[in-house]
């Protein structure tokens, strides 16, 4: 006789959900449908983005790109989509393309900001994803000085003396650490490399140059423009102002009166500066308080400003996240 269990002897497998709750559907309900209220929201929007494509797309598509001037591109309109049309005239793109992608770039040397914006790819790749080499970072460090020489131009010799001063600092940093303390040891490798940088660069870069001569042509600050002008001063204002702006979030917070009183002002003071008045001071204030004579470049003050403003507003968001830490973990690191 056949025995009958009432207990399972083996567990069941999960189900899958149901159809309505995964994919596609399960998104659009999550996300656009999930009440009454959103789901007139997303009826509403759905209807203006329709009515916006109807009236742009048209707009976009009948247009002309060869004309020489408005008149004649409202004519080429009328004459191929009939009278009464309302289309975009893109033949300045097609003339200006160029100098909207390089500014006044020299056109027989675009190949340099190419590969350097090719490189900034590279250079970002082991600081973005883990699974590249890590030997690649050294690519990385040595990225900007080789961006800035592709882009200006000159004797190679100068951001390799440029380098040399920092190697310079490390070193002095290194060795007195273990003498004098890291306060002194650090102090000294500032001034070292401050001293480097300030009398001894030029004149060794220039010596090099004259014994092996390697170098490009050099391009003035002034015919920088467009999408490249953009991206550099982007990309070197993001990358600088990331550890000033830890360095100002961390002063923010220390207990030493100096330090802490520096940085809440100069983070108050920026934040309560408009940028566009930072740029007016950096591009025609600047040289009234320099030396007669003195040539600062225009790319550079801009990407000085650009580099203190965006370190204030980081060190704001760094403090935010260092306030939401318990009074413990604190207790817990001074421990």
């Amino acid at each position: 006789m056949a025995q009958v269990s009432f207990v399972r002897e083996a567990i069941l497998g999960p189900k899958a959900p149901p159809q309505v709750e995964v994919g596609v559907v399960g998104w659009l309900r999550a996300n656009l449908f999930s009440s009454w209220l959103n789901s007139i929201l997303t009826v509403v929007s759905l209807y203006f983005i329709i009515v916006l494509l109807v009236e742009v797309l048209p707009w976009m598509l009948q247009s002309s790109w060869t004309a020489n001037s408005l008149n004649e591109c409202r004519e080429a309109i009328a004459l191929h989509y009939g009278e009464g049309t309302h289309g975009a005239c893109w033949a300045v793109i097609q003339e200006r393309y160029l100098q909207l992608f390089y500014g006044f770039y020299p056109s027989d040397s675009y190949w340099r900001p190419n590969l350097a914006l090719l490189l900034m790819f590279v250079a970002i790749s082991p600081i973005l994803f883990t699974n590249v080499p890590r030997k690649m970072l050294w690519f990385s460090g040595g990225y900007p000085f080789l961006a800035f020489w592709l882009l200006w131009g000159g004797s190679i010799w100068l951001p390799i003396a440029i380098i040399a001063g920092l190697a310079l600092g490390y070193f002095v940093v290194a060795k007195g650490t273990g003498r004098f303390g890291f306060l002194a040891a650090f102090i000294c490798g500032a001034l070292a490399m401050l001293l480097w940088m300030l009398f001894a660069v030029l004149p060794v870069a220039n010596l090099i140059h004259s014994v092996v001569p390697i170098g490009l042509q050099e391009v003035e600050s002034a015919k920088f423009g467009g999408f490249m002008l953009s991206t550099t001063i982007g990309v070197t204002g993001i990358a600088c102002s990331l550890p000033l702006g830890i360095l100002l979030a961390l002063g923010r917070k220390s207990d030493l009166l100096i330090v802490k009183s520096l940085c809440v002002g100069f983070i108050e003071f920026i934040r309560g500066v408009p940028l566009i008045t930072l740029l007016f001071v950096a591009s025609t204030l600047l040289n009234i308080f320099l030396p007669p004579g003195t040539n600062f470049d225009i790319v550079l003050r801009v990407v000085i400003m650009v580099t203190l403003f965006s370190a204030a507003y980081i060190a704001e968001v760094i403090r935010g996240g260092l306030a939401g830490l318990g009074r413990g973990q604190y207790e817990a690191a001074d421990s």
